[in-house]
């Protein structure tokens, strides 16, 4: 399969194969993101993913030394984050209509989530069925290192109720990969709505928990950690199996790799410069994020993953996974 696939460097197309319409239903053609803001397309999507409250903590160094107190003055900060939370806020700040269905806790941790989401506007759809609100803890040194505690608590059990939201009225669906947003796949097929989904970490294509996302997604994103010089072999064998229209591999400060099914091509993409690393959490949701938001209002993929590299480099040099999102004005300059 390899020696059917052409492969580019950098970006060197004009070609806009995005899914934006206009409110007669004509193709819009965008080709920067000065086009975007000059024709306001901006895309309505439905996020199915998880928020919970989140711990930073930064450290001296890997591993960590055994003592029984250290006094880390302004290195502990806590905040709302989540797969789901994070693309919520990058989206917003990229001008899009967002909802986002999300189940928490009727507790402390479920209120500040609430709060942090109605302060992004009318984003919420959440539901305080879970009996705690997910947790999660980060460790992270100077370099960008990190370990992630997450406590779940109920939430891989708990069912969300989508019956009141009407699928149709989306431009895009994304399904983060966790067991509540499994029913909205099916729904969005059936309804032709366009899905993205980000499995993360994968080394198998077969993986049990995540093989229906990868089944039903159009848009597919993952990361390299567990695939490391075998990207392109591997990103050949999901092509193969799963059809996906668009499938990127997120490789760190060594860029990304993309693969585009309209054209049967590779794209090798560098990262972008970063002006300083402060911590790398979330900075893969940033990547997805905008990557899905330049797409969906026209953007041919190339261009798409270059201002996502861009956002990407710039989260970076802000703590905790919510924060550093760049707003459409930024990535125009």
């Amino acid at each position: 399969m390899g020696s059917s696939f052409t492969e580019e460097k950098g970006i060197d197309s004009p070609v806009t194969v995005g899914f934006t319409m206009n409110p007669k239903g004509e193709k819009l053609t965008v080709k920067t993101v000065k086009d975007i803001m000059e024709s306001r397309s901006m895309s309505k999507i439905l996020i199915a993913g998880m928020t919970n409250v989140e711990v930073t903590c930064k450290v001296d160094e890997f591993p960590i030394k055994y003592e029984p107190i250290a006094f880390n003055f302004f290195g502990v900060n806590m905040g709302v984050a989540g797969v789901g939370y994070n693309l919520a806020k990058a989206l917003t700040a990229l001008e899009d209509q967002v909802k986002i269905a999300s189940l928490v806790g009727d507790d402390m941790a479920g209120n500040l989530i609430e709060s942090e989401l109605n302060a992004l506007g009318e984003v919420s759809l959440i539901s305080k069925k879970l009996s705690q609100t997910p947790l999660s803890v980060v460790l992270y040194d100077h370099t960008g290192a990190r370990r992630i505690y997450c406590d779940l608590k109920d939430i891989q059990e708990t069912p969300y109720d989508y019956s009141e939201i009407d699928i149709t009225s989306y431009d895009l669906v994304v399904a983060c990969n966790i067991n509540f947003s499994r029913p909205l796949l099916k729904k969005a097929k059936e309804a032709g709505i366009k899905i993205a989904t980000d499995v993360h970490v994968l080394n198998d294509i077969n993986d049990e928990f995540n093989r229906e996302f990868m089944e039903y997604a159009d848009i597919l994103f993952l990361s390299n950690e567990y695939i490391a010089g075998n990207e392109r072999a591997f990103v050949e064998q999901i092509a193969e199996k799963y059809n996906n229209e668009i499938i990127v591999v997120g490789r760190g400060s060594a860029g990304a790799l993309m693969y585009v099914r309209e054209e049967n091509k590779f794209v090798d993409m560098p990262a972008a410069k970063a002006e300083k690393i402060v911590n790398t959490v979330g900075a893969g949701d940033c990547l997805f994020a905008t990557f899905i938001s330049m797409y969906a209002k026209g953007l041919e993929p190339e261009k798409c993953l270059e201002l996502a590299q861009k956002a990407a480099a710039y989260k970076i040099g802000f703590d905790g996974a919510a924060k550093g999102f760049m707003e459409l004005s930024q990535l125009e300059k």
